[in-house]
């Protein structure tokens, strides 16, 4: 089994946008644990500039929400990806570790939490209380995985 010393874990979403904001709390909620070799990091969108954090760890987890992933949420590899076009202000996560590999020779497995959510209201800051569970769920499970590093997983079916 291989060695994950140092994981990523970067949640994304607006939370002014009702259940959009599932990904910064799931980071917000891990962070306070403060899981040893677990770097935490949160923002309204994936940029560029997230191929250079993610090249610096062994493991990436992009959390985010998501209107139409399974019920209470999924868990996915991510595969890098070019783009065929280009946007310097809001990336997705496969173009993010395909950056990573290109520039910076990353070799980091990457992954994608997306917990279901229902409300993406402008906004609206309060997420629903399905969103709200699912989120609980969603976070027991990626604590779990955080501290027995064991990415050799495919999917939480």
């Amino acid at each position: 089994m291989a060695k994950f010393n140092k994981i990523l874990l970067i949640g994304f979403g607006n939370p002014a946008c009702g259940d959009d904001g599932l990904g910064p709390a799931l980071a917000e909620m891990i962070e306070a644990r403060n899981l040893p070799g677990v770097t935490v990091d949160c923002d309204y969108q994936l940029t560029v500039e997230d191929s250079n954090q993610a090249a610096q760890n062994d493991v990436v987890i992009f959390a985010d929400a998501s209107v139409n992933c399974r019920e209470p949420f999924s868990f996915e590899p991510v595969i890098a990806k070019e783009s065929e076009s280009f946007s310097s202000h809001s990336v997705e996560p496969c173009e993010v570790m395909a950056l990573a590999e290109k520039l910076f020779n990353s070799k980091a497995k990457a992954y994608i939490l997306c917990i279901r959510g229902y409300d993406f209201e402008q906004f609206k800051e309060n997420m629903t209380e399905k969103a709200k569970s699912n989120l609980v769920k969603a976070v027991a499970f990626i604590e779990n995985l955080l501290k027995t590093k064991n990415f050799n997983i495919v999917s939480c079916d």
